[in-house]
């Protein structure tokens, strides 16, 4: 298991959502790459340096620092929509290879290089910008239905990362909670909602306030 590449966005105009930019458009870079904790959302701040996310209110954040995706999933992805796929081009920081990420569950560490844990905090849900990038219609809902969407992590311990550092799972939590369960329950099948209160306090805030709500008595 181990990184193929570490990638950085260029901020690019994004029509799909009206705002200035996206941060969408990431590529590999050679050398370290500096991974800090991320401030609050709606700041701006991931956890990359160099890399930032443009729609404040949807990405950034401590609990959406860096998103990993598996290049054996880009493969596939290319060889259904029969065009390249570079590493990168989903959005992803890391690009892994030989990790099951969608299997990864919520609050499972991963050691990357010397330095670095990462903590699998929620799954990728698709947008506007994703579809409108990679110029496929009905993509959003392609992706959903795949259930391959690759994780959000947060930052535990900084370091540097760098193309080829190995990935090490060093906690792999005591629930059956995926990231490919995560979706599903965040997106097509609210009813696998109460299946994701075994992940706790490792789940996104987002989704913690969501089953709070769910669960309270009206």
């Amino acid at each position: 298991m181990r990184v193929l590449s570490v990638n950085v966005g260029t901020p690019h105009p994004n029509p799909w959502k009206r705002l200035p930019a996206t941060g969408i458009d990431k590529r590999p870079v050679e050398g370290p790459v500096a991974v800090t904790a991320a401030g609050p959302k709606g700041t701006g701040e991931v956890g990359l340096a160099g890399d930032r996310a443009h729609d404040v209110k949807h990405h950034g954040g401590t609990d959406q620092a860096v998103y990993a995706y598996a290049r054996e999933d880009l493969d596939r992805w290319a060889a259904e929509l029969d065009r390249p796929l570079p590493n990168g081009v989903f959005g992803e920081n890391l690009t892994t290879e030989g990790l099951d990420v969608n299997g990864a569950l919520i609050g499972e560490r991963w050691r990357i290089g010397p330095d670095v844990v990462l903590e699998v905090s929620a799954p990728r849900t698709p947008c506007v910008t994703f579809e409108g990038w990679l110029g496929e219609p009905g993509w959003i809902e392609r992706f959903i239905a795949a259930a391959v969407p690759g994780p959000y992590l947060r930052v535990i311990e900084p370091g540097d990362v760098r193309a080829g550092d190995p990935i090490a799972i060093v906690h792999r939590p005591d629930h059956d909670v995926s990231v490919a369960l995560a979706l599903r329950a965040l997106t097509r099948e609210p009813e696998l909602l109460p299946r994701l209160a075994p992940a706790g306090d490792a789940l996104h805030a987002e989704t913690r306030a969501l089953l709070r709500r769910r669960t309270q008595p009206s």
